[in-house]
């Protein structure tokens, strides 16, 4: 599967092989703070880390907009002074920040450590790569930040575990309302414009009916195969689902108009996007609000 994302053009001048998972060198030398330097590739990565770090840590996250689609950033030359100062960097993997994994393989550095979520997750580029709507993949790059933290910095080993023992009680209302969801919905028929919602939709119980191949291609900017189309089509007009999730970051004249047939046809429509909304929420506001929406869809869409 191949992710929309531009060439690098010029900020790549040679062809060099991605790094691997968590390249590990020691010791490793921070900021003049005392502060490790962790950029992350994208935002809900980055609240995860900073919320980890507390202030032992500065992070900087790169792709922030949740107006702009995350597929189509564009790697500028801030970027690549951004990678090349930090010691720790964490990118998705499987081909959705490519222009990141392009970006450190052309300025290598010894002392930096890198954290591809895919391969920590044993994915590859062509495999959904939204692990971050996947709980149980949210919870292994957690406990693997951490155990990087102190890696980094061994004297900061106590404050790392308290950061992560808070952490995981700021995760306490999410849990509850995936416990929440998956107790009362489980089996509900719902919908999605794309598959940035999968894995969310696996991990409650939902009944995901969406023809994978339409999700893929919308994933991918293409135009989903007529077969598959027609099929969500009549899906829409039978009624056959509760919700219907969508992407707001990666709006086309096609999602447009399937979530206009969605609203005609007296069904539930749910937003949801690929970094945090708003840009300021941390990871766990972020994904407790979009549980609260879909949880309401699936409660008034039940009862109509």
């Amino acid at each position: 599967m191949k992710f929309r994302g531009p060439a690098l053009g010029a900020l790549v001048l040679l062809a060099v092989p991605l790094l691997a998972s968590c390249a590990r060198v020691g010791p490793h030398q921070v900021s003049g703070t005392g502060r490790l330097v962790v950029v992350a590739a994208e935002n809900f990565w980055g609240s995860i880390a900073a919320q980890l770090g507390g202030e032992r840590v500065t992070v900087t996250s790169i792709v922030t907009d949740p107006n702009a689609d995350p597929h189509e950033h564009e790697a500028s030359p801030a970027d690549a002074r951004l990678l090349a100062s930090a010691n720790y960097v964490i990118v998705n993997g499987a081909g959705y920040d490519t222009w990141a994994d392009q970006l450190l393989a052309a300025q290598p550095e010894s002392t930096r450590t890198v954290l591809t979520v895919a391969t920590l997750l044993g994915r590859r580029s062509g495999d959904n790569p939204h692990f971050w709507y996947d709980p149980a993949s949210v919870a292994r790059v957690v406990a693997r930040i951490t155990a990087d933290y102190t890696a980094l910095n061994p004297d900061a080993a106590a404050y790392f575990n308290e950061q992560a023992v808070a952490f995981a009680q700021a995760l306490t209302p999410y849990h509850e309302r995936l416990a929440n969801i998956r107790a009362r919905f489980a089996g509900t028929p719902i919908a999605a414009t794309e598959s940035l919602f999968q894995y969310m939709a696996r991990y409650l119980g939902l009944d995901l009916i969406t023809p994978y191949a339409f999700m893929q291609a919308v994933a991918e900017g293409n135009d989903p195969p007529s077969p598959a189309l027609v099929m969500f089509t009549q899906q829409i007009q039978k009624k056959a689902f509760v919700v219907l999730v969508f992407n707001s970051q990666t709006i086309t004249p096609l999602t447009t108009s399937l979530e206009d047939q969605t609203a005609a046809a007296h069904l539930r429509t749910v937003a949801v996007t690929e970094t945090l909304a708003p840009q300021t929420a941390t990871f766990q506001a972020w994904m407790d609000a979009e549980l609260d929406a879909l949880s309401s869809a699936l409660a008034a869409g039940r009862s109509a």
